[in-house]
């Protein structure tokens, strides 16, 4: 977690602005876009619901597509 250390500006004696180092800026926007990235993965699974799903190795198989280690065990 970040520890801010905003500088705030006052204008006729209240509160307008907090500015703050770029690096703290950086790391802020990255955690706000990784929330919206969560935030939409969320949506999509709950919209999903229950609906069929299949393992990756199930649709290798299914596909007739061999897993590396079975490709390495024939070689």
């Amino acid at each position: 977690m970040i520890k801010l250390k905003p500088e705030i500006l006052h204008q006729n004696g209240k509160p307008q602005f907090a500015v703050i180092p770029y690096a703290d800026f950086l790391v802020i926007q990255e955690e706000l876009e990784d929330a919206a990235c969560l935030r939409i993965l969320r949506k999509a699974k709950a919209s999903e619901g229950r609906s069929p799903s299949m393992s990756l190795s199930d649709v290798k198989a299914r596909l007739g597509l061999a897993t590396r280690r079975a490709r390495q065990a024939v070689a």
